[in-house]
């Protein structure tokens, strides 16, 4: 964040200098077209004569002299600007790095890892219904993804597309053909769906209200676990005539509404399709522009002090980094005895006592088949450690 405000500082700067001198030469050079027109009017003023009368010369070479002097100012001016500009590009290359080589892997020399980043990035173009890029991007990089795969996808951004225009009728579809699986997973989508297509045909005044009344019906399923919002939307009938927004139920017509319905119909969709709510693209973006730069600074730090082979395994980070809670997935287990993150390799055991350690810790603590806690005086078997998996 540091090395973007340092780089934006620079751009304001020249911004702001382009301005300046925008306006200033601006009105300098309207200043010498008003003089050059003066000068054409006082000489064509002047007798028609083979040669000029010497005050004529003297108007002629002073005018010269002028445009003269303020091209050369000006020129001179813009090469300062020009200097400044450079500086823009120097404090880009100061305050980042274009090579990342000393804190990654080369992912891009496998084959079997290019079709897994290729199908990451088309995935997010298909979450985000640029179609026409996906396919040629498919076509270009040879991916094999079924048709199966990218239905789901397609229609996710057709009804979220939909909702984007109110329009409901695609969302209740979709909800009423998966209604026991959202009821499985204690969705609130559908009622909150009827709610707002209540609400709309509310607005429309008396004329609707028959049919809001008919309509109301579909919320009999909702009445055990939606009590109190049903009976709300029944009391909003009674403000029909003077308006929703008049009574006490105006914030039923709240447009935050509309924005929770599509972020709700989201988290579901994607939960029954099995996918994450957000494309796996931002998160790796996000997580890396988090990431990087401290990775970046303790490389540096590193190679001055020229111990740059503490950190020699690409699987492993040096210093521990904090994404924040929204970029945690999946619980974490430092081992308290060795003081290391567990891996695949080295998973977390418990102990017999209740207590977890480190595979390795264990396997270092252990005499023969039998130790003793280290946190407790229980002494017991290896083999009775059992491993945790997260």
């Amino acid at each position: 964040m540091e090395a973007i405000e340092a780089v934006d500082r620079e751009i304001n700067k020249v911004l702001n200098k382009f301005e300046n001198f925008k306006s200033q030469r601006t009105q300098t050079l309207q200043d010498l077209i008003q003089c050059l027109e003066k000068t054409r009017t006082e000489l064509s003023d002047a007798p028609d004569e083979d040669e000029l009368a010497p005050s004529h010369s003297l108007i002629m070479s002073q005018t010269c002299l002028n445009i003269k002097d303020t091209l050369n100012q000006i020129a001179f001016e813009h090469k300062e600007l020009h200097g400044n500009v450079s500086k823009v590009g120097k404090a880009i290359d100061r305050n980042f790095v274009s090579d990342f080589g000393g804190i990654m892997q080369d992912m891009m020399s496998n084959d079997k890892n290019m079709d897994k980043i290729n199908q990451v990035i088309c995935e997010h173009f298909l979450r985000h219904g640029m179609l026409d890029i996906a396919e040629e991007m498919i076509q270009e990089t040879g991916l094999q993804i079924d048709e199966t795969i990218k239905e789901p996808f397609l229609e996710l951004h057709r009804i979220l597309e939909a909702l984007k225009h109110k329009d409901l009728q695609p969302a209740l579809i979709w909800a009423n053909e998966n209604r026991i699986r959202l009821q499985a997973k204690n969705s609130c989508l559908e009622f909150k769906l009827h709610r707002l297509k209540f609400i709309d045909l509310i607005k429309q005044g008396h004329s609707h209200q028959l049919m809001a009344l008919i309509y109301a019906r579909n919320f009999a399923q909702f009445a055990h676990t939606h009590c109190k919002e049903v009976q709300s939307l029944m009391g909003s009938l009674l403000f029909v005539h003077q308006g929703l927004e008049n009574s006490p139920y105006s914030y039923l017509l709240d447009p935050y509404l509309w924005e929770d319905i599509a972020d709700i119909f989201t988290r579901d969709a994607c939960a029954l399709l099995g996918l994450s709510v957000e494309s796996p693209l931002s998160i790796c973006v996000k997580a890396g522009c988090s990431a990087l730069p401290p990775l970046l600074n303790i490389k540096q730090v590193m190679i001055k002090r020229q111990c740059s082979n503490v950190w020699s395994s690409k699987d492993e980070l040096p210093v521990e980094i904090d994404l924040g809670p929204d970029l945690r997935y999946h619980s974490t287990f430092a081992c308290p005895i060795l003081r290391q993150q567990s891996t695949d390799t080295n998973p977390p055991m418990r102990l017999t006592c209740g207590h977890v350690i480190s595979r390795d810790a264990l396997n270092k603590l252990a005499n023969g088949n039998k130790f003793k806690c280290p946190y407790c005086p229980v002494e017991q078997s290896v083999s009775d450690a059992k491993q945790i998996y997260f």
